[in-house]
């Protein structure tokens, strides 16, 4: 377009924006200083898609921003409408270079004081188990129709979800879940740990089942959303956690082998504590080998909803047997898979960590967390070896843990088969270190160097690793 038509499109934008007759400051941080944004407001009101969104960045990047300071901000409202309902922030980062990120209305602006809800009264924190503690809770919930995009979320309380007998998920096992975290912190605040992660692996998943992914912008959005809607029930520092359980399955009522037409994503949450329960300090497992958790080439590394119900009679047995779980075998009946809900390591007495490599086990989030801190002990003799684990080296071992989020590090004080056992320590003192390293971080007694926190009161929900994906 010749040069006449692109500034008369840039006026007619800026006419769009009016500045306020007064100026807005926001409070700076004691210890960032932040200079008074100038805010402004729309004119008229202005339905803005992604790439207008992106548009309106590079034609309102003029003489008005170039004149203000680095830190200062320009404001417009954006219609509330699908994933990209929020707020236009332009923050320059030099005087002639703004970038561009979106906040949704009502979230807290850098700099705001943040007020984190006290744990709920009458609870008995340092009773609670692995378990659904309370349905005072709220849920968040989303649906999407296959080939569209996701609607908006909406925060509801808990409660019976609606579905034919012809639903997918139902009929086919079309569904996937994850589980986080959220913990409150020594310095009073309130954390996801590592959510990044879960909307990574649920991806991953509604790959594997074809359907449509849950954008990780998306995901940080409504797993924020529902720690906000709870915050009252995420437990004192080190009694305990919110857990929040994402959901995403086939809700569509069709007939045949095929994808849903219709789909659902739903976050409920519940205070947990221990897994295998209060008062508990390590676990009994039992070898599992008349029948093997996941082959290859399966379902076995996504969080399936169909991979969990196969375990229940293993499970039964187990534990009337005096067991706390499982740890199933690979098809050879050789190798190491992983427990029931769980991830396996154990430590020889060269200081070797071993755990299974990654094929048919699930990927678990703390089980990668536990191989970071491994490899970051540059002072420590300890060595990690991800790999097949044998049957005959577990037993060999000085110590043995589980890791998963439910489980969190779990010390082994005890694996059985039909024809052998071994005792360990428990914890053993590599067990007890790797546990008491994650702990810290997750309380923030211990800097996050790694960026594992999310803060879903301060944070923006677009965050590390937020993309968006066609749905086919």
């Amino acid at each position: 377009i010749s040069h006449e038509q692109w500034s008369a499109r840039r006026r007619r934008l800026r006419q769009c924006f009016a500045p306020r007759s007064k100026l807005e400051t926001l409070r700076s941080s004691s210890s960032v200083p932040m200079a008074a944004p100038l805010v402004c407001r729309p004119r008229a009101a202005v339905r803005l898609s992604s790439l207008a969104v992106l548009a309106a960045a590079v034609l309102l990047a003029g003489p008005c921003l170039r004149s203000q300071c680095c830190r200062s901000l320009r404001t417009a409202a954006v219609p509330a409408k699908g994933v990209f309902a929020g707020r236009l922030l332009l923050r320059p980062r030099c005087r002639a270079a703004p970038s561009l990120h979106v906040r949704r209305v009502g979230e807290r602006a850098f700099g705001d004081a943040v007020e984190y809800p006290a744990p709920r009264g009458g609870v008995e924190w340092k009773k609670l188990g692995f378990s659904l503690a309370t349905k005072e809770t709220r849920m968040v919930v989303a649906t999407c129709s296959a080939g569209q995009m996701w609607g908006s979320m909406s925060a509801e309380p808990y409660g019976a979800l609606s579905l034919e007998p012809a639903a997918t998920i139902l009929n086919y096992g079309q569904g996937i879940f994850e589980g986080i975290k959220a913990y409150r912190t020594s310095k009073g605040r309130i954390v996801l740990f590592r959510p990044q992660k879960n909307a990574q692996r649920m991806a991953d998943g509604a790959r594997r089942l074809l359907m449509p992914l849950v954008p990780a912008q998306f995901f940080l959005e409504a797993v924020s959303l529902a720690v906000r809607e709870n915050a009252d029930l995420v437990p004192p520092v080190g009694e305990g956690a919110l857990y929040l359980r994402p959901l995403l399955f086939g809700s569509g009522a069709d007939l045949g082998v095929k994808p849903s037409s219709q789909y659902t994503f739903v976050i409920f949450v519940s205070p947990v504590g221990k897994y295998f329960g209060p008062g508990t300090t390590g676990a009994r497992m039992q070898i599992c080998t008349d029948h093997q958790r996941a082959a290859p080439a399966g379902v076995g590394n996504i969080k399936c909803v169909g991979n969990y119900a196969q375990c229940f009679s293993a499970q039964r047995d187990a534990k009337a047997d005096g067991y706390s779980d499982v740890i199933y075998l690979d098809v050879g009946g050789q190798y190491i898979d992983e427990a029931a809900a769980s991830n396996f390591f154990c430590v020889t007495p060269d200081n070797v960590i071993h755990t299974p490599q990654l094929g048919t086990i699930l990927p678990g989030v703390t089980r990668d967390s536990v191989v970071q801190l491994v490899r970051r002990l540059s002072d420590s003799d300890l060595k990690l070896k991800v790999g097949p684990v044998s049957y005959a080296t577990a037993l060999s071992a000085t110590e043995a843990f589980l890791t998963g989020t439910g489980a969190g590090i779990t010390p082994i004080e005890h694996i059985s088969s039909g024809e052998e056992s071994a005792d360990f320590a428990c914890p053993g003192p590599v067990t007890q270190m790797l546990s008491d390293m994650l702990t810290d971080i997750q309380s923030e007694r211990a800097p996050d160097t790694m960026r594992w926190l999310h803060d879903p009161f301060v944070e923006p929900s677009y965050g590390r690793d937020s993309f968006m994906e066609p749905t086919f």
